[in-house]
């Protein structure tokens, strides 16, 4: 029996002002599953991303985190619902005014009641998780870029969400940075039952963390596929997904021709 669906969602319409930028989306995202969000440039993968962590309202159709209607609701039911999520934006957005450790205990000191020596603890434990424990007091100016998304990961953790969003986690990052972050993904779906869903272009990230997944295509502004990215790999048929999940072969063969 596969379990209940954490996130659904039903004929959702995204568009900024005249100009749609997808249509018709539907699926469900299970408890503890990978979901990845796939599909060329400009085809509205970050622009579903936030409108699932409350940056854009849709312009028709339904939203719900477990049994809550997400637009529905007030501003302050809102709040509450993202207080169950954790976001790793594309650059990490981390405070350059503020130490690593300052930038993790920033959602403790807003959102919780804990005292200081409480949430520096807190902070030494998130910061452990991605093994930047060392960096607690440097600045997102003075680490790299793989680490920045590392502290960044552990600033998504702050408040122990249910629920993570990654934009584009491995952009930027060499092979070797980017296969550890996959790793520390799985870690937290493994060992801490987190739900995730990742926006990704990249084809060896898709393939090894995520369990399924949805195609959205820029030319018909509607999804076009729907389940894990190797499956969609291995069985697809539609031209656009097919080219997609095999350019890789197909550079290859470009630079040995």
């Amino acid at each position: 029996m596969s379990s209940p669906p954490v996130l659904s969602i039903k004929n959702l319409t995204l568009a900024f002002g005249p100009k749609t930028i997808q249509k018709n989306i539907t699926f469900d995202v299970r408890q503890g599953s990978i979901f990845a969000v796939m599909g060329g440039s400009g085809c509205g993968k970050s622009t579903l991303l936030k409108s699932m962590i409350g940056l854009l309202r849709p312009t028709t159709g339904q939203y719900h985190v477990q049994n809550d209607d997400y637009w529905s609701g007030t501003d302050a039911q809102r709040t509450d619902i993202n207080h169950r999520f954790g976001v790793l934006f594309q650059n990490g957005a981390l405070w350059s005014s503020m130490t690593l450790g300052e930038n993790i205990a920033l959602p403790m000191q807003m959102f919780t009641s804990l005292k200081p020596p409480v949430i520096r603890r807190l902070v030494e434990l998130k910061l452990g998780f991605v093994d930047m424990l060392h960096a607690i007091d440097l600045y997102p100016s003075e680490i790299s870029g793989g680490m920045r998304k590392r502290a960044g990961l552990a600033r998504a953790l702050a408040l122990d969400p249910d629920i993570l969003f990654f934009d584009e986690p491995s952009a930027g990052l060499d092979p070797i940075t980017s296969a550890r972050l996959d790793d520390l993904i799985l870690n937290l779906r493994d060992g801490l039952g987190a739900t995730i869903v990742i926006v990704s272009h990249e084809l060896s990230s898709l393939f090894h963390i995520a369990d399924d997944g949805i195609f959205l295509d820029a030319a018909s502004k509607t999804p076009i596929e729907h389940g894990a990215p190797a499956h969609l790999r291995d069985q697809s048929d539609n031209p656009t997904v097919h080219a997609f999940m095999h350019r890789e072969n197909t550079q290859q063969e470009q630079k040995s021709s």
